[in-house]
């Protein structure tokens, strides 16, 4: 019988098993490494790319902000102004009122009633002064009541005053002035701006 020792044949498979084992293993290291290089490489890439975006959209954001900043400003210079341009045609369209209410007066005071003082609040006016009677106060609240240049007289008070040794009643009333419309209707302002400037 012929014996044949197999002991060298399968220690060289061994041997060979074990470098394919150590040759997948060092293979499957070296693959695993690139792909986490590769991972790493895309996923900094991302990262640094989302930053830039980021960093873009903050830049954006900052222009935008000083455009809002400035467009308020802007706003708030606008309406400064518009709240003035009201004023100035306020102030145009009543400035020839003092001298209509004086001349109003002129006509509507009675003979024997003397005008003191007057004092205008807005649209009110305080008038004081003296009459020779109380007959010819009642005959001024009418004459005022009657008059297009003012509306509501009302009586405050009327009380007797002797002044140069003369018996005389004082008299303190106020009375409404009439405005233009174009104050109480803003729209129609710029008509009646025209029709005083003709």
């Amino acid at each position: 019988m012929i014996r044949i020792n197999l002991l060298p044949h399968r220690e060289e498979k061994r041997k060979l098993r074990r470098q394919q084992f150590y040759a997948f293993a060092v293979s499957s290291l070296v693959l695993g490494g690139v792909v986490v290089l590769f991972g790493q490489q895309v996923y900094s890439s991302y990262i640094s790319s989302q930053e830039e975006k980021n960093q873009f959209l903050k830049t954006e954001i900052s222009k935008l902000d000083k455009e809002i900043d400035e467009i308020k400003r802007l706003k708030e210079q606008t309406s400064a102004l518009l709240e003035r341009k009201r004023i100035i045609e306020s102030l145009q369209g009543n400035r020839n009122e003092a001298v209509a209410v004086f001349n109003e007066l002129a006509r509507q005071m009675p003979e024997g009633v003397y005008l003191k003082s007057s004092k205008q609040s807005g649209v009110k006016l305080t008038l004081t002064g003296y009459a020779q009677s109380q007959a010819r106060v009642s005959s001024l609240l009418r004459n005022l009541e009657g008059s297009n240049v003012f509306e509501k007289p009302e009586l405050a008070e009327i009380k007797v005053a002797n002044v140069d040794k003369r018996r005389l009643f004082e008299y303190n009333l106020s009375v409404t002035i009439k405005r233009a419309a174009e104050e109480k209707k803003p729209g129609a302002r710029p008509a009646a701006a025209q029709g005083q400037k003709s």
